[in-house]
C-alpha cells in the first residue's frame, strides 16, 4: 500500500495520493480582497495546478465540498464554479455555511477525484 504526499508540510499536505484517488487539501485564495467570485477563480485555478501534479485533472473529479463564509455567497461562487468545469460531468458536491480561517476568507474549496 503506497501513501504519496504532495507538499507536506508541518500542518497538511496539499494533496494525498491513495490507490488510485487524490485528496486534495482544503484551499483558500491569496487575493483575500477579490469578491467570492474572484477567490472561487484563484481556488479552482489552485486545484488544477494539485491535481496536475498528481496526475489527475477536474474530469476525474469524485467529490467536493465548499465552505462559504456566507450561503448568500452561493450564486457567485457557483458562476465561476460553472464556467471552470464547463460541459464536464458534476461530481457529488456539498456546499455549507461555516466560519472560516480568517475574515476575509470568503470560500474554502476541496477535492477527491480519481486518477
Amino acid at each position: 500500500m503506497t501513501v504519496k504526499h504532495l507538499e507536506s508540510g508541518e500542518i497538511l499536505s496539499q494533496a494525498v495520493e491513495h490507490a488510485g484517488v487524490v485528496y486534495v487539501c482544503g484551499l483558500t485564495a491569496d487575493n483575500l480582497k477579490a469578491d467570492v467570485k474572484g477567490q472561487t477563480v484563484e481556488i479552482l485555478k489552485k486545484i488544477d495546478d494539485r491535481l496536475a501534479k498528481c496526475g489527475s485533472d477536474k474530469s476525474k473529479l469524485l467529490t467536493t465540498t465548499i465552505y462559504l463564509a456566507d450561503i448568500d455567497h452561493k450564486p457567485r461562487m457557483n458562476e465561476a464554479w460553472k464556467a471552470w468545469l464547463g460541459p464536464l460531468k458534476r461530481p457529488a458536491r456539498a456546499c455549507v455555511e461555516a466560519r472560516l480561517g480568517s475574515p476575509a476568507t470568503l470560500v474554502e474549496i476541496m477535492v477527491i477525484a480519481a486518477k
